[in-house]
């Protein structure tokens, strides 16, 4: 039997931890005690350590007896952290999304002889194995992911709860957008270019540019328009940007009343009650990825898959766990089962390209009941 180590008790890190017990032998490591006891009572089998990530000598200690590391920290931790697993010549499925470039390790990982998969949830990640599987079939022109985690009972004023802290909310709401458009790589402030689509089962949602393309600038630059936007009920994006343009999303410190605080943490500490998801609250992931090229007959393809996925009551697993962890564990099957082998560091369109990596992926959702609904049209 495998053994696995799981770095993260947080929201997915359980969520993977749980799916893999089934077949492996799993640990999972968290400086939250509190965390750890509350995945223990949900899943008896697993084993729990108490480990802060950032005192490196120890991480490296921790994980060197295992097969695999699930690596499921803050984005902050993230680069370091992973840094630390390839040093430690461990393969790695990572879901950390750091602001730093991944395939800066590529060269280390060669090195340690280490299988790295990076970037693997479920935007960055599954639509990235969508983008890489095309890639080899069509001439792609265009590519486009659509993509948000919603709660089912809007309340005002925001109409939205996170699953994890606002402050990575509000990175994604203050980091510069960054897209391609007629082969030019083009930054836009996010939350830019607002429209509003319909989707089946939700209605219509506001989307907005954000800045997750990520690896798939550097891997695919023959793909003349890509770009990656984020999905809100409409009416959010004016109220964040009322608070941002107004300051309150500012590191810059100030003193109030003897105090030395940034606007920023005053938000973040309001918001945080605001925007929490609650444990059992039910909540959906919807997303849709197009993909538009030339095929072999020199034919227009446009191949679309839509996604839409519920708060699982009977595991009471949130969406946004499923669809981002199931997709990690996946490629951890990838790893364990000899499918994917070559050394370095890998974005998923990297691994998507091969068919029976892409076609592994999508049955493991399947039998999880994350469910892709693909649709194919010819010019």
């Amino acid at each position: 039997m495998h053994k696995i180590v799981v770095l993260g008790a947080g929201m997915v890190g359980s969520a993977m931890a749980i799916d893999l017990a089934k077949t492996s032998k799993v640990t999972v490591c968290d400086r939250n005690r509190q965390s750890l006891e509350e995945i223990k009572s949900r899943c008896n089998t697993l084993e729990t350590q108490l480990l802060d990530v950032s005192d490196l000598d120890t991480l490296k200690a921790t994980i060197k007896d295992f097969d695999l590391v699930i690596c499921a920290v803050p984005g902050f931790l993230g680069y370091q952290t992973l840094k630390s697993i390839i040093e430690t010549g461990k393969n790695v499925v990572d879901i950390s999304f750091f602001p730093e470039n991944a395939l800066d390790l590529h060269e280390l990982a060669q090195k340690m002889k280490v299988t790295a998969i990076v970037d693997c949830g479920v935007a960055p990640g599954m639509s990235n194995f969508v983008l890489g599987y095309y890639n080899e079939q069509l001439q792609i022109h265009f590519f486009e992911c659509l993509v948000g985690g919603l709660p089912k009972v809007k309340k005002w004023p925001f109409n939205y709860k996170a699953p994890f802290s606002p402050v990575d909310v509000i990175e994604e709401y203050t980091r510069p957008a960054r897209y391609v458009e007629n082969g030019e790589i083009v930054t836009k402030p996010a939350l830019s270019d607002t429209e509003y689509i319909n989707f089946d089962r939700v209605g219509t949602l506001e989307s907005f540019n954000s800045d997750g393309l990520r690896s798939i600038i550097y891997t695919m630059p023959h793909i003349k328009n890509m770009k990656e936007k984020t999905l809100r009920y409409p009416g959010h994006v004016e109220l964040i940007k009322a608070l941002r343009d107004s300051g309150f999303f500012s590191q810059e410190a100030m003193v109030f009343k003897g105090q030395t605080l940034t606007p920023l943490d005053f938000t973040t500490g309001i918001l945080v009650k605001e925007w929490k998801l609650g444990a059992t609250e039910e909540e959906f992931t919807v997303m849709r990825i197009s993909v538009r090229g030339i095929n072999k007959q020199g034919k227009e393809e446009t191949i679309v898959y839509d996604l839409y996925d519920e708060y699982n009551v009977q595991t009471q697993t949130s969406s946004m766990a499923r669809t981002t962890g199931y997709t990690a564990t996946a490629a951890a099957g990838l790893l364990l089962k000899g499918l994917f082998t070559a050394q370095g560091v890998f974005p998923p369109e990297l691994v998507g390209k091969h068919p029976n990596c892409f076609n592994f992926v999508l049955q493991h959702l399947e039998e999880r009941g994350v469910v892709y609904h693909k649709t194919q049209t010819t010019a």
